[in-house]
């Protein structure tokens, strides 16, 4: 017996919140990281690698649960560790700068996420070559910000660069040249080039499915991905019958609680709103919505997103009672956990606005 405080023993529990992890259940992965984090500290010290290792796992736990203050305030003191005990330049320094930058990003702090992501992309091309696994991950991750900002002059050449590296480096079927495929052609369905966001996500597709197999997750994205890119280009009656796929498949691969399910039952709700299906729907929605309070907890920011949706249709409905109160309760919860310049908090902010306007006039209107 090792005891509870040996090192193979915590990094054990710390494997185990990883299983958690990948299995969706990300409270007790996060309990779990919360528990051991202190142990090892204690154990190995406060800056030993496993520790700081550790450390970032735990800031990338509280960015999942929506905790972004945590995670920062973590991904920095894992920085500041490494840059203290390995250097400004060795890679798992490297790679806190990155996951501090996504965890900026993720706060809506954009400026600040792009400045460092294009600073990191810079040491790691000095440091470890333009061509390195590592490289390419960063300047994905400078392009997917880059999109978030609207930038999409700076995101789709970026993109493409990638995807052209991963495909000539590591073969056109690899998975992380099948993934550089799904974002350039994310890059470009947002960009409104749906002619060339569809056939690049069908091949992607293909090639996850005879990578991969068809049950794996990542084909499970790609696939849903798919239907929206279908959706947005008017091929309804194929999307539908991907998304409608694409729940069964995420229910019976990865079950029904599992973040990833419960977004594309969210996806295949706003799809029947798309189609004017408002009957199914909003049950949909409301559905999505009870779950994601139990599983995620009700200030998460995918439940911060459902309870929007939800208003959403219920304003599309004409319930504007509804509408109203729902989005006033979701601006002041975005605004206590995301913060008042989030992204998300402008947009529901934004559409409580038009919603009130649209409801004092019908008031005027039916007083009239």
């Amino acid at each position: 017996m090792l005891g509870t405080d040996h090192r193979d023993t915590l990094l054990s529990r710390n494997n185990l919140s990883g299983a958690y992890h990948a299995a969706g259940d990300w409270r007790r992965a996060l309990a779990l990281l919360e528990a051991t984090l202190p142990d090892l500290e204690r154990a190995l010290g406060l800056n030993h690698p496993e520790v700081l290792a550790a450390r970032d796992n735990l800031a990338l736990g509280y960015q999942e649960a929506g905790n972004l203050s945590a995670a920062i305030r973590l991904f920095k003191a894992a920085l500041a560790g490494r840059e203290h005990e390995l250097g400004p330049d060795h890679p798992s320094t490297l790679a806190s700068r990155t996951g501090l930058a996504g965890a900026r990003q993720a706060a809506g702090d954009l400026d600040r996420a792009i400045r460092l992501f294009e600073a990191t992309l810079g040491d790691y091309e000095r440091v470890l070559g333009p061509d390195h696994p590592d490289t390419l991950i960063c300047r994905t991750s400078l392009a997917n910000a880059y999109q978030a900002a609207g930038d999409l002059d700076q995101a789709v050449p970026l993109h493409e660069r990638t995807l052209a590296e991963r495909e000539r480096l590591l073969g056109p079927d690899h998975p992380l040249a099948l993934a550089s495929r799904t974002y350039l052609a994310n890059a470009c369905q947002v960009a409104g080039d749906l002619d060339r966001a569809v056939p690049l996500l069908e091949a992607a597709l293909l090639g996850f499915e005879r990578v991969l197999g068809a049950d794996h997750p990542d084909t499970l994205t790609c696939r849903s991905g798919l239907a929206i890119a279908l959706e947005e280009a008017g091929d309804l009656k194929r999307a539908m019958l991907l998304l409608k796929a694409a729940v069964s498949d995420h229910e019976r691969v990865l079950g029904p609680d599992h973040p990833s399910t419960l977004a594309s039952r969210s996806t295949l709700a706003d799809a029947y709103q798309k189609a004017g299906n408002l009957g199914r729907a909003i049950p949909l929605h409301e559905a999505t919505l009870t779950d994601r309070e139990r599983v995620l907890g009700p200030d998460h920011p995918d439940t911060l997103a459902s309870r929007a949706y939800l208003a959403n249709a219920y304003q599309e409905a004409g319930d504007l009672s509804r509408a109203v109160a729902l989005y006033t309760t979701t601006v002041g919860d975005c605004e206590r956990v995301l913060g008042s310049d989030h992204p998300t908090t402008r947009v529901v902010r934004r559409n409580l606005v038009v919603l009130a306007s649209e409801a004092a006039h019908r008031r005027a209107r039916w007083r009239r």
